[in-house]
C-alpha cells in the first residue's frame, strides 16, 4: 500500500512551496530588524569650552552632560564633536558630514568666540551660525544656541555686538538659546585656568547647569517626535 503521507510530500511544487516560504522569513526578519529606531541623539559641536580644553577626560561640562542624560534619559547617547580653536567657519564646513553620519534629534552649536578672539567679521559669524542652525532643522533636529561673551578690553562697541549676534540669530531662526555659557562663572577668576579664557574642573557643573534648563524642552520635544 502507498504511503499517503509521503505523497503528499512528493507532490510537485511542495519542497518549493517550503523553500520560498523559509526564503522569505529569512529576508523579512533583517529587514524588520533595520527597521527599529534607533537611539534618540544628542550632538554636540562646539569649541574648546565644550571639548575639555585643559581637563582630565571626563570632567568637561559635557562629560557631565552625558552624564546627567544617562541618570535621567537613558535612552539619550551623547556624541561631543567638540574642536578647540574651531571658529563657527570650521563648525559650518564639517557640519553637513555630522548630520549625516549620526542623525541627531537634537544639536548644540557653542561656536563663535574664537572668531571674536581672532577679530573675525561679526556679519560672517552670524551667518555662519544662522546656515549651522538652517542645516541642523533641515535635518529634522531641534537646535539650542550658545551664547558667548568676550572681556571687555576688546572695546565696548565690539564687545556689545558679539553678544548680541547669538540672540539675533537665535530670534530669526527660532530656536533656543543658552544667552551666556560662563553666566554662572565670570564671577569666579579663581575658576579659570592660567589662560583665563578655560575654565577649571570646579566651573563645569555650573556651565552643565546653566545649559541644562534650556536643553531639557527640547529633548521632550525630540521624544515626543520620535513616538
Amino acid at each position: 500500500m502507498e504511503n499517503k503521507s509521503a505523497i503528499v510530500e512528493t507532490r510537485p511544487g511542495a519542497p518549493r512551496r517550503k523553500v520560498l516560504a523559509l526564503l522569505a522569513t529569512a529576508v523579512l526578519l533583517p529587514r524588520a530588524h533595520a527597521a527599529a529606531p534607533r537611539p534618540p541623539l544628542l550632538l554636540v559641536v562646539g569649541d574648546s569650552l565644550s571639548a575639555g580644553y585643559g581637563l582630565e577626560t571626563g570632567k568637561g561640562w559635557v562629560d557631565l552632560l552625558r552624564q546627567r542624560l544617562h541618570a535621567h534619559h537613558p535612552r539619550w547617547t551623547v556624541v561631543n564633536a567638540s574642536i578647540s580653536g574651531d571658529t563657527t567657519a570650521g563648525g559650518l564646513a564639517r557640519l553637513p558630514a555630522l548630520l549625516e553620519r549620526d542623525r541627531p534629534q537634537v544639536v548644540i552649536i557653542e561656536l563663535g568666540g574664537n572668531d571674536a578672539l581672532r577679530g573675525l567679521s561679526l556679519e560672517q559669524t552670524a551667518d555662519n551660525l544662522s546656515q549651522m542652525v538652517a542645516l541642523c532643522k533641515k535635518a529634522g533636529a531641534q537646535v539650542l544656541l550658545v551664547g558667548m561673551q568676550i572681556p571687555p578690553n576688546y572695546g565696548p562697541t565690539y564687545t556689545a555686538r558679539f553678544a548680541a549676534v547669538f540672540p539675533a540669530v537665535a530670534k530669526a531662526q527660532h530656536v533656543a538659546l543658552v544667552p551666556f555659557l560662563l553666566a554662572g562663572v565670570v564671577a569666579h577668576p579663581d575658576w579659570f585656568q592660567a589662560d583665563n579664557i578655560h575654565p577649571t574642573a570646579q566651573a563645569q557643573p555650573v556651565m552643565l547647569d546653566t545649559v541644562w534648563p534650556h536643553l531639557q524642552p527640547l529633548l521632550h520635544a525630540a521624544g515626543k517626535g520620535r513616538r
